[in-house]
């Protein structure tokens, strides 16, 4: 059995309260979701971050739609928070996003993705292809987060 680890980082100009505040909306994730995948919140909005928060979604891979609930088992504001997924396409999904400031007006955040895949061990023969889905979802959030928040 093989967890799998993606990690991404990306520093701002701007306040840890501020960079939180903006992954604490739940509404801005579909801003942040590359649009190939029509990323759909179904939980009504606003949605009320706290531990124990449930969030449904919808998305689509490669035209197979996939339904996708997580639970927001971690809520540390303005320092952390943890979803994981309770339904979906992963056997395990557990997605911690961490806010630091390396310097005052700077926040770090850092994202630790560490999953599994399902049907293991044969679906571990799928994880290059899984990796490379994962890469470029990161990257376009990362691009977009940027640019979102003014940070070149």
């Amino acid at each position: 059995m093989a967890e799998h680890i993606l990690t991404r980082s990306l520093t701002l100009d701007i306040p840890r309260e501020e960079a939180f505040a903006f992954f604490a909306d739940a509404g801005n994730l579909g801003a942040i979701t590359p649009p190939e995948l029509g990323f759909n919140i179904i939980t009504p909005q606003p949605i009320d971050i706290r531990q124990g928060t449930l969030i449904d979604y919808k998305l689509s891979l490669h035209g197979l739609p996939i339904n996708w609930r997580t639970e927001i088992s971690v809520w540390e504001p303005p320092f952390r928070f943890v979803d994981q997924q309770l339904k979906g396409p992963y056997s395990q999904w557990i997605h911690t996003h961490t806010f630091s400031e390396p310097e005052p007006g700077k926040t770090l955040i850092e994202d630790e993705v560490r999953y599994r895949l399902p049907l293991e061990p044969l679906g571990d023969l799928a994880h290059f292809f899984v990796k490379s889905e994962l890469d470029h979802i990161f990257d376009y959030r990362q691009k977009v987060v940027a640019e979102m928040l003014g940070t070149p």
